[in-house]
């Protein structure tokens, strides 16, 4: 170990009493350090100090990082984040005639996808049906309601949209959509709203006019569809609707992970999340003990229902331009690319079964990875210590680079200052709370890794005891495991092994195999069918697997 100290004392020798050293400017007039206050202070950056058991901010960038993208809302099905959105010019919307050869004049439902809306087109073998295809002529001004929020099922997907329109939860309207139309687009009225984004087995909107924004391409009679229609929980006897869902589901995974749905253009400027904890205290206790599955608006009390809709006023009457002008999906999505295929790989490391022989190579292999994280934050005055105990203890030697990896994302943004809507504000301190607690990790392992020597830039003399790194490993493991847990990212959520050519990653997804939809929400099943069950909670819990998409099907 003492060969290891010095190796990384020449290393760092001539700025070893410099806490740390910063880059030059590029403008003169440019700050010495991107740091001010708490941030300055390299005492606050503790590798021990994890996150509070109520924090939200990693729940927050979760949600931001998700909006429009089918896997991730249709694996925590109750929304938190209701988002402002424009529907660009040129757009194709697609309606299937329930009714016939009428086209829609006032409220009604879109999809941005044909195979979706086609399953809405009522007719006989002798009629045909009708389809219709719009365009859009202006920019249309819509409301984005995230999670699985056109799901009809009493467990929560509809809370945030109960709010907007009726300042309440309505549990018995849960399938009164008729009334929900109305009531959602005579409150967005006063705003402006074209329309209400939502998600079920695909992307649809809610239209407020037809008459307005958007004009006519085609309505086509076409051959039937041929597929059952009533209850669409109630598993399809016949192959021919069985193969229409499975290809809905196929289109539908073209939009799962980033970027999504891009036919719709959000405005993260104007978000508004229900894990923000300034805005909606009301929740924080009401979410103590529960896995994210179960968190919901429900329960919000009438204060903060008054604060969200003010927070919603304030960001659509508001130009439908970013103050600030920074894209935040990119913020967030290079976080997130970052990091998350070298987490997953340092757990998949991890979790291998080694003899004695083979841990210190393995370790070392662990380290390189852990080094090429910290490689951009390694400043140069940063380095092990000699003789203090405590820091040897603490790694607190290390607060440098752990301070540099946390706030890499965030520091020039903070440069913005009050040029930051309330909404922009929340979202960096998401990417500062998410970032800081995967730098603490990945940077105490990287520390602990030096002390123990098994960095293979700084060899020791001889080898580590093998019960010491037996220790430093399980330590590891430990620490990524909790960390990828307190992510939670969908990114991470897919099939193990991946599926056959043949086959397709799916999700459980509503209405397929679900309870039935209206009181008393009992669960409708037929044991003989292809559908999940319900009674075993699968759509409760969706867990990814492997369905065949060809004939004989299987979910």
């Amino acid at each position: 170990m003492l060969s290891t100290r010095k190796a990384v004392a020449v290393w760092l020798l001539l700025a070893f009493k410099q806490v740390l050293t910063v880059q030059t400017p590029l403008s003169s007039h440019a700050p010495l350090s991107f740091y001010t206050g708490i941030e300055d202070d390299l005492e606050q950056w503790d590798l021990g100090e994890a996150p509070a058991a109520n924090a939200t901010g990693h729940l927050v960038f979760e949600t931001a990082n998700s909006l429009l993208q089918h896997w991730p809302n249709t694996r925590y099905r109750n929304g938190h984040t209701i988002v402002p959105g424009t529907i660009p010019v040129g757009t194709l919307l697609y309606h299937g005639s329930i009714t016939g050869p009428h086209l829609p004049t006032a409220l009604d439902w879109v999809s941005v996808e044909p195979d979706h809306s086609i399953g809405f087109s009522h007719g006989s073998i002798e009629t045909g049906c009708w389809h219709l295809t719009l365009k859009v002529t202006q920019p249309m001004k819509v409301l984005y309601f995230d999670g699985s929020s056109a799901t009809k099922i009493p467990e929560g997907t509809m809370d945030t949209q109960d709010l907007v329109a009726w300042s309440g939860m309505k549990p018995e309207w849960v399938r009164n959509e008729k009334q929900r139309i109305m009531d959602l687009c005579k409150w967005g009225q006063k705003y402006g709203i074209n329309g209400f984004v939502r998600m079920e087995m695909n992307f649809e909107v809610m239209i407020c006019d037809f008459t307005s924004h958007m004009e006519v391409v085609s309505f086509l009679n076409l051959e039937s569809i041929r597929i059952s229609f009533g209850l669409p929980t109630i598993p399809p006897k016949d192959i021919h609707t069985v193969h229409y869902y499975v290809e809905l589901m196929h289109s539908t995974s073209r939009r799962e992970m980033y970027p999504g749905e891009t036919r719709i253009m959000l405005d993260f400027s104007g978000l508004v999340s229900f894990y923000d904890t300034a805005l909606v205290p009301s929740l924080v206790p009401r979410r103590v003990g529960l896995e994210r599955w179960d968190h919901r608006g429900g329960g919000i009390s009438s204060e903060d229902i008054e604060r969200v809709q003010d927070r919603l006023a304030q960001a659509l009457v508001r130009p439908p331009v970013p103050t600030s002008g920074i894209d935040w999906k990119t913020v967030l999505r290079m976080v997130v690319d970052r990091y998350a295929s070298r987490l997953e790989m340092m757990q998949h490391l991890l979790n291998m079964t080694l003899d004695d022989g083979s841990l210190f190579g393995h370790a070392q292999r662990v380290q390189r990875r852990l080094r090429t994280v910290v490689l951009p934050y390694t400043v140069f005055a940063a380095l092990p210590p000699h003789t203090s105990v405590v820091a040897n203890v603490t790694n607190s030697w290390a607060a440098p680079v752990f301070r540099e990896c946390a706030t890499l994302h965030t520091a020039s943004i903070v440069a913005h200052g009050t040029t930051l809507t309330p909404s922009e504000r929340l979202l960096v301190q998401a990417v500062r709370e998410t970032t800081r607690e995967i730098c603490r990790v990945v940077t105490k392992m990287w520390a602990s890794g030096m002390m123990t020597g098994v960095d293979p830039l700084y060899p020791p003399e001889q080898h580590p005891e093998a019960d010491h790194i037996r220790t430093l490993l399980g330590e590891w493991k430990e620490d990524v495991t909790q960390l990828i847990s307190w992510l939670d990212w969908s990114v991470w959520v897919k099939c193990r092994p991946a599926c056959d050519f043949e086959e397709m990653c799916y999700l459980p997804t509503w209405p397929f195999g679900f309870p039935v939809d209206e009181p008393p929400f009992q669960a409708q099943w037929d044991y003989a069918s292809l559908w999940p069950d319900p009674k075993k909670g699968e759509w409760k819990r969706p867990q990814p697997k492997c369905i065949k998409r060809l004939e004989p099907y299987n979910f």
